[in-house]
């Protein structure tokens, strides 16, 4: 055991750089190294837009941002390589386990570089990283807090934190004061990172228009870019009055937005994994992605799936959404009602 162990002074590198569903799926692990550790210095490697939710993780010492394409960058693999090695890390955490990651560990100069065995471990992942651990456990959030093991880190503990501030609060507030949402209400987010994701607008608008209805819970309609923007105006119109699309957000005010919501419905995708981790009740739909792997982190959410579309990452990713089309709105609906009651009935299980 090294001096730095001892005095639990360890230089922790953590180098997940994209995705926000992932990243965020990672900040268990975060948490839970300054649990353990509580005097190690650590830096997280990011790019935009995720670097938004960790600038204000408490946990962390100091965040790295790198830009889209800094691997094809002999400039910037330079002045990553020299900021790295001036923070003098001993380890450095791999949990995204490819290249381009990977990369970032090795350019830190950290001699104990952890990742995944090759499987789980991508490209150049396994040759680049030297402390490879085989997981056992099946969700990410499990594999990952897996990978510290190595270190001595073994817990059961998954603790998600996204900060909040005063801006985002105020920016969400007037929302609700403009829009008269003075009540429990839903989010249903449409998009999905590979087509084989997605659902349709018209059968998103006839749960909206369920949640309305049947249970008086209005639905607001998040997106991101103008193609979901459209999305969103469709639910809304499918849904007969009972939805509403919600303002540009960013990822901080969609969190503010999520935290206060009853129920969010949508697919496997970083605004899922935002409700979650803001302990918000989740409906999900599930094509070509599977609920116990990626699926919502937790006992309280319901994941619905007809069938799982397998084959590779690149195949799935290039698939048509035949699972995802499987999926009937009663189904969702269904999974709907387990939720709200699940959640009535703790609220009565609290008061008692």
């Amino acid at each position: 055991m090294s001096a730095a162990e001892k005095n639990g002074g360890l230089r922790i590198l953590i180098s997940r750089l994209s995705h926000i569903g992932d990243c965020i799926l990672t900040i268990p692990m975060l948490n839970a190294l300054r649990a353990h550790f509580p005097q190690a210095f650590i830096t997280w490697v990011v790019q935009k837009p995720t670097d938004q939710l960790l600038s204000g993780q408490l946990a962390l010492d100091e965040l790295v941002i790198v830009p889209a394409g800094f691997l094809k960058s002999p400039g910037e693999l330079s002045k990553l390589r020299r900021r790295l090695r001036g923070l003098r890390f001993d380890v450095a955490i791999d949990p995204q386990a490819l290249t381009k990651s990977a990369v970032v560990s090795r350019l830190s100069g950290a001699r104990q570089r952890i990742s995944f065995t090759r499987g789980v471990a991508r490209e150049l992942a396994p040759l680049l990283n030297n402390d490879l651990v085989e997981p056992t456990q099946e969700h990410v959030v499990d594999r990952q807090l897996e990978l510290l093991k190595p270190l001595g880190v073994n817990t059961a503990r998954t603790d998600f934190t996204i900060p909040a501030n005063d801006i985002t609060r105020e920016f969400i507030d007037s929302f609700i004061s403009q829009t008269h949402l003075g009540c429990d209400y839903a989010v249903i987010n449409p998009g999905a990172g590979w087509g084989s994701r997605r659902w349709s607008s018209e059968r998103f608008g006839r749960v909206a228009k369920v949640l309305g209805e049947r249970h008086r819970i209005p639905t607001v309609v998040t997106w991101a870019g103008s193609e979901e923007k459209q999305w969103a105006s469709d639910i809304a119109a499918y849904a007969g009055g009972h939805a509403m699309v919600a303002p540009p957000t960013s990822l901080l005010q969609l969190a503010e937005l999520l935290r206060r919501a009853r129920i969010f419905v949508g697919c496997d995708t970083g605004p899922m994994h935002l409700a979650v981790a803001v302990d918000v009740p989740c409906v999900v739909l599930h094509g070509t992605t599977r609920p116990a792997q990626s699926g919502p982190y937790g006992v309280k959410h319901q994941a619905v799936q007809a069938f799982y579309q397998g084959g590779s990452s690149r195949s799935r990713r290039s698939a048509s959404n035949d699972a995802m089309r499987a999926i009937e709105v009663d189904d969702v609906c269904a999974a709907c009602l387990k939720v709200l009651q699940s959640a009535n009935t703790s609220k009565l299980s609290q008061i008692a």
